[in-house]
């Protein structure tokens, strides 16, 4: 890799991104542990992820608003610093209070930190267009940022449960408080490119005349994201896309891996690791691809999210209707580079979709989206699990990544017709 196609501030989103999300990781563990043995109720703790998701979409709903009021790199400092005061309260609170710590006070902390971490991401994948040189940087920037959400993902859970067994749940929130505080530290190297004095003067004049409007201008600005999604075919189809199969991603969730492995694999839970494990290492292995392959790659993002989408189709079929246990591993290995490959390449044509200065604004609204969907699908998922089945579930979840598939090839005009924006400007 060049280090001329990526800058010095990237490698410090990185850093505080990869810390960030070290620290989720440990603290929904830590939590979930104490919140099982205060209430012995699995309904308790499966508030906390609805709790944390209903949080981050009303966060994406309103981001717009500090978009046009910060700098995208003061967001993002001012939402680990603040998740930082925060979990040291949290922790501080739970190891003087002990047994007698209110449940519902730990809940309502936890509610406003996945608020201050819901403009994270919107944030984050908007400044990366900002924070590389050239087009190609732009695919390995996206590339680096998976793989150690991946990595992340796929060790941190492992490590958290040993590091709360070992240390207890109160004393990891400790241990939390001093990672953000980390990413809190790195954020502060995160700094945009440097605008000349004229364009500055030009984004004060249009700060200063959105200022001057009457009430309809914060409707304005928090629509502004979504009529831009709606506007553009590109970023519409795109969309629409990622909603159909985001609809079918919750059967990755504990519940429908471990009764697939139970039900379809006549297996245990020690098998339900292996699976988990396995997907994980396959989308590490995936975006280190995309990486190796970034010059190949060039500009046929269309092509290659295709080729993804289609590969991780037909994986997750054959996946359903097999029904032994080391196939099934090999399978799920191998659907993680085609995933990664899809929603690396997808996530770089938004990017390329839309004016730098609206990004942020068009990634809130897709946020929000996903974070809905998701809720649907999980909800929905588990409900048809009980008419169809686990096995014809997975077949369905298939059927829905087809389905998004057909819908890219069938608007593959809006794709060609849009071709002059998928070079990075400034």
């Amino acid at each position: 890799m060049k280090s001329s196609d990526l800058t010095r501030p990237f490698y410090f989103l990185w850093t505080t991104q990869t810390a960030a999300n070290a620290a989720d990781v440990l603290y929904i563990m830590a939590l979930t542990v104490l919140v099982l043995d205060r209430t012995d109720s699995l309904v308790s703790a499966a508030l906390m992820p609805l709790m944390r998701s209903g949080a981050q979409m009303l966060s994406s709903l309103i981001a717009p608003l500090l978009i046009n009021r910060f700098k995208l790199s003061n967001l993002l400092l001012m939402s680990q610093v603040g998740q930082f005061l925060l979990f040291i309260g949290l922790a501080v609170y739970l190891q003087f209070n002990g047994e007698a710590s209110s449940l519902v006070l730990v809940f309502l902390l936890v509610f406003v930190m996945s608020f201050l971490d819901g403009w994270t991401t919107p944030a984050r994948n908007a400044l990366v267009p900002r924070l590389v040189l050239r087009e190609q940087g732009l695919l390995k920037a996206n590339g680096l940022l998976s793989v150690s959400d991946q990595i992340v993902q796929f060790a941190g859970w492992g490590l958290s449960g040993i590091i709360v067994a070992f240390m207890g749940a109160s004393p990891t929130l400790l241990l939390t408080a001093v990672i953000y505080g980390l990413a809190a530290v790195f954020t502060l190297g995160v700094k945009e490119p440097v605008r000349s004095e004229v364009v500055e003067k030009e984004l004060d004049a249009l700060s200063s005349n959105a200022i001057s409007e009457i009430g309809t201008s914060k409707w304005d600005t928090l629509t502004e994201g979504w009529k831009m999604i709606w506007e553009t075919p590109r970023l519409r189809v795109l969309t629409f896309m990622d909603m159909i199969d985001m609809l079918g991603a919750s059967i990755w969730v504990g519940a429908f891996t471990l009764a697939f492995v139970q039900v379809a694999l006549g297996q245990g839970e020690e098998w339900w690791g292996f699976i988990n494990a396995a997907y994980f290492a396959g989308t590490i292995g995936g975006g280190l691809l995309v990486l190796a392959l970034a010059r190949t790659i060039g500009n046929r993002y269309v092509m290659v999210m295709m080729v993804g989408m289609a590969g991780y189709g037909v994986l997750t079929a054959l996946y359903a209707l097999n029904t032994v246990p080391f196939v099934a591993l090999i399978l799920v290995m191998f659907m993680g580079p085609f995933a990664e490959l899809s929603v690396i390449n997808r996530r770089t044509l938004i990017q390329h979709s839309v004016d730098k200065q609206l990004l942020p604004k068009v990634l809130s609204a897709q946020a929000s989206l996903m974070h809905l969907v998701f809720c649907i699908s999980l909800l929905g998922m588990a409900g048809l699990a009980e008419y169809i089945g686990i096995v014809n579930l997975y077949l369905f979840a298939a059927g829905l990544t087809i389905l998004a598939l057909l819908v890219g090839l069938l608007s593959y005009r809006a794709f060609r017709d849009q071709a002059d924006h998928t070079h990075i400007s400034g």
